[in-house]
């Protein structure tokens, strides 16, 4: 049975009014929540605000080891340090290094664009991170609701964004329903701002409807895969990070790897693979493995030197938006619908969708 049909029989749906409805509980929909309650607050007024997370709860879905560009933070809780913000680990030593299968190179930091540079950031557990987001804007007032996932963007007779349905629950695969069916809720808002991250099967329907790039080149992706490890202690390095390019991809390959020490023995490292390779037969799994076992040369030692006699925690694979000069990039005011979708080397940094996001809440 399709949507109308469940309508039809089982509905109406139950509905919620908000004045501010987020997709998306990561750093960027829970710091737009703050900064939209933050606004309200100094305006003397009250609004109310709602975060739907697909995850069963905050954080789930985020793999900890990240690189974060503390501005974006300072911007919004200014005394984020007496808060007690999860920003534990300062970068100490930053590398760039260019590896083939039998020798490295590391380049001079003169030599490197200003985005390479991390001077000042800190290396921290994003999942604990959005946790703790999640905990400043329950605070002030935020309704999470975890575990709900947007299914479907609703539309007004004008045809402008007024809100999202949940996904119904209880039906078969088959698509008929079971005994536990439940039909969705309608969050219904006066302004939407999609969060979604890399490829939200809601925001490609809105750039379809509204032609949102139609200015713009296409955008291509990368998948990233990532894995925690918890090494000896006299491997660990804290606030090292590597980053590096060629080996073990070939020359007609997108694509680099890093590697961050932070926490307590904690060492994240991964690799980022273009969408746009040649080769079919390409295992993108198969291309971190070099990077965590070490092997008879020089390369391997750079980073999986520090692997040994070490613990593997989580393993996570997921899409992240490539750069290019004219790829879409835009903060729209459209049909009351925001969106923010940004694009840039800052991905690994995590300032420029929480930004984003607050300058969303200030228009």
């Amino acid at each position: 049975m399709n949507t109308e049909e469940l309508l039809a029989q089982y509905g109406p749906r139950e509905a919620m009014d908000y004045d501010l409805v987020i997709v998306g509980g990561g750093p960027a929909g829970l710091s737009a929540a703050i900064h939209a309650k933050q606004i309200a607050q100094r305006e003397g007024r009250e609004i109310s605000v709602c975060v739907l997370e697909k995850g069963s709860e905050v954080g789930a879905h985020i793999l900890s080891g990240a690189i974060m560009d503390p501005r974006a933070l300072n911007e919004l809780f200014p005394d984020w340090q007496s808060m007690g913000a999860p920003l534990e680990t300062p970068v100490s030593k930053d590398e760039f290094i260019f590896l083939s299968e039998s020798s490295s190179f590391t380049v001079p930091h003169l030599l490197l664009p200003n985005c390479f540079s991390n001077r000042g950031n800190y290396i921290l557990s994003l999942s604990n991170f959005t946790r703790w987001l999640g905990g400043q804007a329950e605070q002030l007032g935020v309704d999470i609701f975890p575990g709900f996932a947007a299914a479907e963007i609703l539309f007004n007779a004008q045809g402008a964004v007024c809100g999202v349905a949940t996904g119904n629950l209880g039906i078969h695969k088959d698509g008929n329903v079971s005994e536990q069916f439940q039909l969705g809720m309608e969050l219904r808002a006066k302004y939407t701002l999609f969060a979604e991250g890399s490829r939200g099967h809601l925001g490609k329907q809105l750039i379809t409807k509204y032609r949102l790039d139609r200015e713009s080149d296409p955008q291509s992706y990368g998948i990233g895969i990532k894995e925690l490890w918890e090494v000896t202690p006299e491997n660990h390095r804290p606030g090292l990070v590597i980053h590096t390019a060629g080996w073990p991809l070939d020359s007609q390959t997108y694509g680099g790897s890093f590697l961050y020490h932070f926490g307590e023995n904690k060492v994240a490292v991964g690799m980022v693979v273009g969408l746009s390779y040649r080769n079919p037969y390409l295992l993108r799994f198969q291309k971190t493995e070099p990077m965590t076992f070490s092997r008879p040369t020089r390369v391997p030692l750079k980073i999986a030197g520090f692997i040994p006699n070490s613990n593997r925690h989580a393993t996570l694979k997921r899409g992240c938006p490539k750069v290019y000069i004219w790829a879409p990039s835009w903060l729209v005011l459209n049909k009351r619908c925001l969106v923010a979708i940004c694009r840039g080397p800052f991905i690994r940094k995590k300032p420029i969708t929480n930004t984003s996001n607050q300058l969303a809440c200030i228009r």
